[in-house]
Order: structure tokens, then sequence, then C-alpha cells
């Protein structure tokens, strides 16, 4: 079990040092409800993905319940994660990290991916995403994954 936090561990952390160099972002299209291509010519880490939706850097599990019975403490504001694979494509999963105030402007979910038009934004991430185009790719790799 400790070997497991540890892998854990060095794989927020890399992601998170990625996340240092994310100020610039990556273009993307939306069409229709989603982003067809992916923000990186990488295919996300379903591993990375998952570690980083049980960091509080991300916040997921505040508000978002989901299969992780090793969390203890798990939000009910906002969807369970279980079985996100069948209710959104990888194309809708991707939006919905990047700018999830496109589904909904009074959401409380951060736009993940967006730098610009935010609200009540810390000091460290005035003017960056907070998350880097490979962690959007990780945890929608991941949020794939979750099927019923």
């Amino acid at each position: 079990m400790a070997s497991a936090s540890v892998h854990i561990a060095a794989l927020i952390a890399a992601s998170l040092a990625c996340a240092a160099n994310a100020d610039e972002l990556a273009p993307y299209k939306i069409t229709g409800d989603g982003i067809a291509e992916p923000l990186t010519a990488t295919p996300g880490d379903a591993a990375r993905g998952r570690a980083l939706v049980l960091t509080r850097t991300t916040t997921c599990i505040l508000c978002h319940s989901g299969p992780f019975p090793e969390t203890r403490f798990q939000g009910d504001l906002a969807p369970d994660l279980t079985g996100a694979g069948n209710r959104w494509s990888v194309s809708q999963l991707r939006l919905r990290l990047v700018d999830a105030a496109r589904f909904n402007p009074e959401t409380i979910m951060p736009s993940y991916y967006r730098n610009d038009g935010l609200v009540r934004v810390g000091r460290n991430f005035a003017g960056k995403p907070i998350l880097s185009a490979a962690e959007i790719e990780d945890i929608v790799a991941f949020l794939a994954t979750l099927r019923d």
C-alpha cells in the first residue's frame, strides 16, 4: 500500500511540474458540445488522470464522488463520476474540463483550461490555466475508462 502511495505522489509531482509551464494554451476547436481533437500529440495516461482526480489540487473530489474506495471524503454537489465514460464522449469530457461554464454559466466547477474572463482566481493562477493540456488529456483518459 505504501508503494502505491509513493507512486501516486510521484505522478502528481510530475504533473504539477508540467502545470508550472502551462501558461500558454494549446489551440483547440469547439465543435457542437465538445472538443474532438486532443490538446496534445501524446495520448493521455489514465493512471496519471486518476491520480490527478484524487488530488486536492484539482478539487474534483471536493464536489464529485466516484469509484474511489481509498478516499474517505468525497463530494456530493456534482454528478458521481461512476459511469462518466458512458454518459459523456471523450470530446464532451474534454470540453467539460476545459471550460465547464460553456454548459452552465452559473457552475461552481472551475474552467481548468482557460486563462481569461475568470473571477475569484487565486494569485498563483491569475493569467494561467489551472491544468496543463497534458493533465487535461490524462483526466479525460481516466474518466473515459469509468463505465458501468
